[in-house]
């Protein structure tokens, strides 16, 4: 046992790893959850994972015994109606609710609980409908019910002095700070809601105050003694009993998995949860669990098989059935997750919900104190961490979630959706952006209304790659740990921030052999003379993410490699296929032959040959697509052509040509006198620039790094070429990496403007061998080892051909490349020549 696993246990061995269970962690982790191997699991939050043994016992449960739909009256259904009642009084005790004061209403998730109570409660213009800024969206969304009914929707804060434990309800130690009223109608603002304060209401509205048990976004726990003394109205800020009835709603979605809130001692009206939350199977099942009292004032107004007890088809009759369960239940219920629900229970029974507890808060205390002391080689904080208040809350009282934002030594922010990618390729899964908490969000992250919107309007969205605007976070990262974590998942997470994102003082490595040469720079510092580089070889990829050919030579066009990428496939629904989503692809061969005018291509999966004309007109069958944001005029083909693709992929396509492209245009230079990437050109269906050129030298230093990071560690050893990067030129003869300062370049009498580097992403860790498509975490893992920059992984340059066009537009003669020629590169140049004024 290392060191650090000592000094752990020294401080967390009595309540880590469920010392009085029939088993220990390492035991049941080993055993029930083997698929885990080589993978670290961090977003608990986001949806815990079921078990082996549990998923083994549904499976035999549910082929060895009938269930009928419910609403019957045969053995089967009688079968299935006997499991759903007993599962709703396991779920009433799992919240320790007692059967006579509750009922378990089951729905599709917790969002469709919020929403049968947003669309049921009894709302009215007198109504207020109140929440805390730390609430997931799907609460939020409740206020377009009470708002279409006319009453006041109010966003609040709490502020709680002293901590969870101290703090058994005394009123004095909660204020409510609100925020602006929303309320729509001719009134601004409602008569009960004024000057963000609350007056006189009238004792026969209902009210509803809503609040999460614990916040999805920070892990902030909430004192569950706000339940009564919101429903008694002795919070400061608060309307007294007699100025309207509240009623609570408590999102217990998140918190349940380890803390279910005890409804005896915290008498909620309405708490929602949803099963994958807790126990990972079945998913699309949640419950309500509502008060009698509660369940009383619910008005649903649709009717539905399994709710009436008479309706008359051709008049206004309906009779609707007296059981709660039965009214708010729409249709036949999910009866046989309903029945899987007895068996993750079992597991939450043989561990403890307090031992649960104890376990994911001893990891989640662990690893948020050491992220708190990681710092880079300046003394500079790497982890910004939301939400906590250490002083506050004792270690076991923490939550199993870390929120968080890392920063550069240079005081930046690493993007959330850079931590995402690098993660994802060391094998940590965990969640990114916003979680659908926009108000947490926002009051953690310092985001104004006025910084939201602009970031709106900037093209940010939810899960989108936007991850830092105007110097500040959009979202951030979060880790969670569940019941089946382990310390070597908490140890391993800490690794990973160390390596990637934690300076360290500076070392020098030589990873290749340095060359004996020297380089030479001209007088006007432009003009870099290096020895003998030469253009090793070509290669054309005519259909997009499908193989490219080699040439000796082969001609210029005015969007670079003439047919390069010049053909796409699409899918049946408008997407463009790639090898990320179609690997099937990467098996399918193409060869063009300049003589015969033809395109030629196979498949393993097809015994004929497909020959398509490169003289063919087909403007009678043109259409517009968009491709990465670029829109194309595009030409389609035949049945037997897309017929002939799909059969080659397994699924149906529609096989396009680019027959022409919105020129980019853009003459503004960017750092370091590089011209932006819309510099004017056309583009067939490339994402970026036209060409990507790739060194040899480069992938010799990058086979030196992957070599000495297996050596020892019992890896395969894993060598790449060239042709990995899907490269249309490689050139020899040059330094590692030299290509990245290259500004312009000439090869034969063509000229070329460097457009960067290349942002490599996972598909170069595809590789197709004897047909089959082999994934790995290589080389894209060593390269975001050492050619990370602000979030994207570069290896290889982009091009764009100056020469297609003259001055003034003019076609001019046609170009050729050829293997063997000098590479003339340049580290400055000269704008009006990268504008292609030659």
């Amino acid at each position: 046992m290392d060191e650090s696993k000592d000094e752990f246990l020294g401080q967390f061995g009595a309540d880590y790893g469920y010392p009085d269970a029939p088993r220990g962690i390492d035991e049941m982790r080993a055993s029930d959850f083997k698929r885990l191997e080589g993978t670290v699991y961090l977003d608990h939050a986001g949806a815990t994972l079921y078990s082996e043994p549990q998923m083994v016992d549904v499976i035999k449960d549910l082929t060895s015994n009938v269930y009928g739909n419910p609403h019957s009256q045969s053995d089967s259904s009688m079968a299935a109606s006997d499991l759903v009642t007993a599962a709703r009084h396991e779920v009433l005790k799992y919240f320790n609710a007692s059967p006579r004061d509750y009922k378990c209403i089951f729905t599709s998730g917790a969002t469709a609980a919020l929403k049968l109570v947003g669309e049921c409660f009894p709302w009215s213009r007198e109504s207020c409908y109140m929440y805390t800024m730390e609430n997931h969206n799907s609460v939020l969304g409740i206020r377009e019910y009470a708002l279409s009914k006319g009453a006041t929707v109010l966003a609040v804060d709490i502020d709680e002095d002293g901590d969870l434990e101290s703090n058994h309800g005394s009123p004095s130690l909660f204020k409510i700070s609100t925020h602006s009223n929303q309320r729509r109608g001719e009134d601004v603002l409602s008569h009960n809601c004024q000057n963000g304060s609350l007056s006189a209401i009238s004792g026969n509205n209902w009210n509803l105050f809503a609040f999460p048990s614990e916040c999805n976004f920070s892990g902030q726990k909430f004192n569950l003694n706000l339940v009564k003394l919101i429903k008694e109205g002795k919070v400061a800020g608060f309307p007294s009993q007699q100025q309207g009835q509240w009623m609570v709603l408590l999102d217990a979605a998140k918190g349940c998995a380890t803390e279910p809130p005890n409804l005896d001692l915290y008498p909620a009206d309405f708490v929602v949860c949803s099963f994958y939350k807790i126990f990972g199977y079945p998913t699309g099942l949640g419950a309500l669990i509502v008060k009698n009292e509660a369940a009383g004032l619910l008005n649903k107004a649709y009717f539905s098989g399994g709710t009436v007890a008479v309706s008359i088809a051709d008049i206004d009759f309906v009779k609707k059935r007296k059981s709660v369960e039965q009214v708010l239940e729409d249709g036949t219920i999910s009866f046989l997750s309903i029945a899987s629900l007895r068996h993750g229970f079992k597991i939450i029974g043989m561990l403890t919900t307090s031992a649960i507890s104890r376990h994911t808060a001893s990891l989640a205390t662990y690893v948020r104190k050491k992220m708190l002391d990681m710092k880079h080689r300046n003394k500079k904080k790497v982890c910004i961490i939301y939400g906590h208040q250490a002083s506050k809350v004792a270690d076991l009282k923490m939550s199993p979630t870390i929120t968080f934002n890392l920063k550069r030594e240079d005081g930046t922010w690493f993007g959330y959706r850079e931590v995402e990618k690098l993660a994802s390729l060391s094998g940590f899964h965990l969640r990114t952006g916003c979680f659908c908490n926009p108000g947490a969000c926002a009051k953690y992250l310092g985001l104004s209304h006025s910084d939201l919107v602009s970031n709106f309007e900037a093209g940010h969205v939810c899960w989108d790659d936007n991850d830092v605007i105007k110097g500040k976070p959009t979202g951030s990262v979060r880790i969670s740990f569940g019941y089946m974590s382990t310390y070597e998942d908490a140890a391993g997470f800490l690794k990973f921030l160390q390596s990637s994102f934690v300076s360290k003082p500076i070392t020098f490595i030589c990873f290749y052999q340095c060359s004996s040469y020297e380089i030479l720079i001209a007088d006007n510092q432009s003009q870099q003379v290096v020895p003998d580089v030469r253009l090793k070889t070509i290669t054309i990829y005519p259909v997009k993410s499908c193989q490219g050919f080699s040439a000796q030579i082969w001609p210029l066009a005015i969007g670079g490699l003439k047919y390069d990428r010049e053909w796409l496939l699409q899918g049946s629904g408008g997407e463009i296929l790639t090898q990320k989503k179609v690997p099937e692809l990467g098996s399918i061969r193409t060869l063009i032959n300049l003589e015969l005018g033809k395109l030629f291509i196979e498949s393993p999966k097809r015994k004929d040959k497909l020959e398509i004309s490169l003289l063919e007109n087909l403007t009678h069958l043109t259409a517009e697509v968009d491709v990465y944001g670029q829109r194309y005029e595009v030409e389609s083909y035949d049945d037997n052509v897309n017929t002939w693709f799909s059969e080659a992929i397994g699924r149906h396509c529609t096989f396009m040509r680019c027959s022409s492209s919105k020129n980019r245009s853009c003459s503004r230079a960017v750092k370091n006198g590089r011209l932006c990437r819309d510099t004017r050109s056309k583009l067939s269906f490339v994402n970026e620039g036209q060409l990507l050129l790739i060194a040899e030298e480069s992938v010799s230093d990058l086979n030196s790094r992957l070599s000495s990071s297996n050596n020892g560690n019992g890896k395969q050893r894993v060598i790449v070429d060239a042709m990995r990067f899907r490269p249309n030129i490689v050139i020899s003869g040059s330094t590692p990496y030299n290509e990245d300062n290259w500004r312009r370049l000439h090869i034969g009498d063509a000229y070329f403007t460097s457009m960067g580097g290349c942002n490599r992403c996972q598909m170069i860790n595809l590789q197709q061998n004897s047909g089959q498509v082999i994934k790995s975490k290589e080389p894209l893992a060593t390269l975001a080892s050492y050619r990370r920059e602000k979030g994207k992984i570069l290896f290889g340059v982009l091009l764009n051909y100056e020469d297609g066009l003259d001055g003034e537009g003019e076609i001019v003669a046609e170009r050729w490349l050829q293997v063997g020629q000098e590479v003339h590169p340049s580290t400055t140049a000269t704008p009006e020549k990268m504008l292609g004024d030659r």
